[in-house]
């Protein structure tokens, strides 16, 4: 561990401060379906602003898109109706984070399409096919989300400017955890806020203070603590989030390269293109007869 890390570490079994809950290890721990399947639940639910039962938990191994996540936790739900919720959290906002949304989840609706499909037969319409939604939790929020500091929950669909009446199947759930914690509004106490503040949440001094307006997360705080009689089990979680760490943060500065060289590129042929329009326009001048 670096000495960040190291420190994290010593000040959680000391009781100073929690697990770092937005990181995949620590949150599968506390909000893994196959065990507490009640919380994911109503972490989503309250997210999506629906009641959501989960019914299974699906694997990321069959995306199409070839592992290319840049992701410190990844879930995948299959929810009731049949449709298909992600679950992301990202520590820094990553390079065409838009185009990635886009692409994530349409993987998602040609994996349930693809299976809905082989399970139906012949018997398949697209009446079979039910929504996807797409949750991701920002740790660090990009420039985008500057211009609306007055919300740290943004959820989308598509919507037709003539309010055309069709329902589409792509929803999107962003949550910047950072303008969360600078919020300088009031926030409401809900399920939504309870949830948000227990990611957000890193010293246990805080904590108290969320415990007695929503006591249920007392239940919660107390799991977490009595991990500290665990350390080696906590050690391979923080080597294992490590490991993550390092994989997704050489990836990170290779897109962010990538970027820049579209960006450069795309600067360099728009003053090729002036240039060019200057050399037209003096041309002309110059064919233009003295009076």
């Amino acid at each position: 561990m670096d000495k960040q890390w190291r420190q994290r570490f010593l000040d959680f079994l000391t009781g100073k401060k929690s697990l770092p809950l937005t990181y995949d290890p620590f949150f599968k721990r506390i909000f893994h379906p196959d065990i507490h399947q009640d919380r994911l639940e109503s972490l989503i639910s309250s997210l999506l602003g629906v009641e959501v039962k989960i019914v299974g938990i699906l694997p990321n191994e069959d995306s199409m898109l070839s592992g290319e996540s840049f992701v410190v936790m990844d879930l995948l739900v299959q929810i009731s109706g049949g449709g298909l919720c992600a679950v992301e959290i990202q520590k820094q906002p990553y390079a065409f984070s838009e185009e990635r949304l886009s692409c994530y989840s349409a993987d998602l609706l040609m994996r349930q399409y693809a299976r809905v499909r082989g399970e139906r037969g012949k018997d398949f319409t697209y009446l079979d096919i039910k929504k996807v939604y797409v949750i991701v939790i920002y740790e660090k929020s990009s420039r985008a989300f500057s211009s609306c500091p007055e919300h740290y929950v943004h959820y989308g669909k598509t919507i037709f400017d003539t309010r055309l009446d069709m329902e589409l199947l792509q929803e999107y759930c962003l949550v910047s955890l950072d303008v969360f914690r600078n919020f300088q509004y009031h926030k409401p106490h809900n399920r939504q806020t309870a949830w948000l503040s227990l990611l957000a949440t890193e010293m246990l001094a805080d904590a108290d203070a969320w415990i007695r307006i929503y006591p249920w997360l007392e239940e919660i705080y107390q799991e977490i603590a009595m991990l500290r009689t665990k350390p080696g089990e906590v050690l391979g979680m923080y080597s294992e989030m490590i490991r993550t760490l390092d994989h997704n943060t050489l990836k990170f500065i290779v897109e962010e390269l990538q970027q820049e060289v579209v960006e450069e590129r795309t600067a360099k042929e728009k003053a090729l293109a002036e240039i060019e329009e200057l050399k037209k326009r003096l041309a002309a001048l110059e064919k233009t007869p003295s009076t």
